[in-house]
């Protein structure tokens, strides 16, 4: 990662730069967090997390945000979470964006959006090959966790945790975001492939593309699963 922000050479002596750069890569790896959050996994004073949050956003590299809260809202006031900016996020590694921009785009004007769709789920397909391998060695009530995983090793700091009626699989980071603000297909294709891997129908709830702090996926319980899904899990199984 690139360091975050700059900081004056007396800063550097005593790893403000450094504690800041864990502060942000928390919220990278986790999501929109609280400053409680923050203070709990770095093991820092919620006043420091205070001061080295007010830096960042001074920087733009992280923003003060509601709690989205899924399912019932509970009483009280939502807890402010702090979420990476898109500057933020252009510290860590999204590379290439403007090149894969234009290479989708060089095949929408040639060959037509559905050429885009094809690539998109081409390419997924192509990734669902170690999902898939992931996926079928876990147990049954694993199979989220262990997609979660997979999707880590690939990039997407993913985790799985527990829902009403279901579960919900969060990607805490996206390497292809800036991507598929443009061409959606990217994350409609992903999002198929989840269904395909899992066996059910899912429903994607938020995205980082669409400017949500994680992509969320909701995966119900015990739902069977669509012809469409059953023609996805043969792509999954079978990448072109």
């Amino acid at each position: 990662m690139k360091n975050v922000g700059e900081a004056p050479q007396e800063e550097l002596a005593t790893g403000e730069r450094s504690t800041r750069n864990r502060v942000a890569r928390s919220i990278l790896d986790h999501g929109p967090s609280t400053v409680a959050d923050l203070a709990g996994r770095l093991g820092l004073t919620q006043a420091a997390v205070r001061r080295h949050l007010d830096t960042l956003a001074h920087e733009n590299v992280v923003e003060p945000r509601e709690q989205r809260v899924y399912g019932a809202r509970t009483r009280g006031r939502p807890a402010k979470v702090f979420a990476l900016t898109d500057c933020g996020r252009d510290a860590f590694d999204q590379s290439y964006d403007k090149l894969a921009a234009d290479a989708l785009r060089w095949i929408s004007e040639r060959h037509g959006e559905e050429a885009v769709v094809e690539f998109a789920r081409e390419r997924m397909a192509a990734q669902a090959v170690a999902y898939r391998k992931a996926i079928d060695a876990a147990p049954a009530e694993q199979r989220t966790e262990a997609l979660a995983k997979a999707l880590t090793t690939d990039g997407y700091a993913a985790t799985a945790r527990t829902a009403p009626v279901g579960e919900q699989l969060c990607q805490h980071h996206c390497p292809v975001a800036h991507v598929a603000e443009q061409y959606p297909q990217l994350c409609e294709a992903e999002t198929e492939i989840f269904s395909a891997l899992l066996g059910t129908h899912v429903q994607r709830l938020a995205t980082i593309a669409h400017g949500d702090g994680v992509c969320t996926t909701f995966i119900p319980r015990n739902t069977p699963q669509t012809t469409d899904n059953a023609s996805a899990s043969t792509a999954g199984r079978n990448p072109a």
